[in-house]
């Protein structure tokens, strides 16, 4: 068993930036890759980042350039670091680990950008 506690979202202007945190407890050796997804009203969760247990990172076109994610080991935390954000960014931000072949998922964090 995982769980996952998403922090750090919150309202801001376009062109600003915010830090989103993932925390991790439980069995959380067991866990293969990080992800970060986003569902905005109306639409389909999507898949945003990932960050492998060996650091790799993936990131999808539409944050690329813009987006970081990171892994803080000591504090079993995952970052997603959002800059020049754009109105279409809005969403709720959820993390999700991948302990294969299960996935677990955090309550959300909503993230509102203003134009």
């Amino acid at each position: 068993q995982v769980q996952l506690v998403e922090s750090g979202g919150g309202l801001v202007q376009a062109g600003g930036s915010l830090r989103l945190s993932c925390a991790a407890s439980g069995s959380i050796r067991s866990i293969n890759v990080m992800r970060w997804y986003r569902q905005a009203p109306g639409k389909q969760r999507e898949w945003v980042a990932l960050i492998t247990i060996a650091g790799s990172t993936q990131y999808a076109a539409s944050v690329k350039g813009r987006f970081t994610i990171s892994r803080d080991y000591a504090k079993n935390t995952v970052y997603l670091q959002m800059n020049s954000l754009k109105p279409e960014d809005t969403s709720v931000y959820y993390c999700n680990a991948l302990v294969a072949p299960r996935d677990y998922w955090g309550q959300g964090t909503q993230v509102t950008v203003s134009s």
